[in-house]
């Protein structure tokens, strides 16, 4: 979308400073941004550090694993007593409308070819691709070419991708 306006005018399609920022004013045009989330919750995380295991701090060889529940008969974190390390449990949950949710507020979808990419269509103010590992550079060109047609954004657009001079 251009719009040719005068260097006097301010004009932006809405007064609301939320609307303003989908538009980029550059040379007196203004044009539209990237795709932005439908989603505008913030994001809020109950815990943002991991749960360490029992004991991992006493031994080196689990010092950083991942959490394993206390199986113990005495254990005091398995009995929940205060001043012991905290245990997961369902309250440290996030919000269902924010939950998988990425900072820059889409959800991510994992795509290994064009046709994967299809039926975000419909879905690119929710969802954004993230191409897979395993993808050659040639088949990333073509996926990546094909979501700014759609207007679908790419987490990875950029990985594995060389100009023909370097190549």
């Amino acid at each position: 979308m251009l719009i040719l306006i005068t260097p006097h005018q301010n004009w932006l399609p809405s007064s609301d400073p939320v609307d303003q920022q989908h538009y980029q004013v550059t040379n007196n045009t203004v044009t539209m941004a990237g795709v932005q989330p439908l989603m505008k919750k913030t994001i809020v995380k109950k815990r943002t550090k991991k749960f360490a295991r029992h004991q991992s701090d006493q031994f080196m060889r689990i010092q950083r694993s991942s959490w394993r529940k206390p199986k113990g008969i005495d254990g005091r974190v398995r009995r929940r007593f205060k001043g012991a390390l905290p245990m997961p449990s369902i309250g440290y949950g996030s919000d269902k409308k924010t939950r998988n949710t990425l900072p820059c507020g889409f959800k991510s979808v994992v795509v290994s070819n064009v046709s994967d990419l299809e039926m975000l269509m419909m879905h690119n103010r929710t969802y954004a691709a993230t191409v897979a590992h395993s993808v050659s550079s040639r088949g990333r060109r073509e996926i990546i070419e094909r979501a700014e047609q759609l207007a679908i954004r790419v987490t990875n657009a950029a990985a594995k991708l060389r100009d023909e001079e370097d190549a």
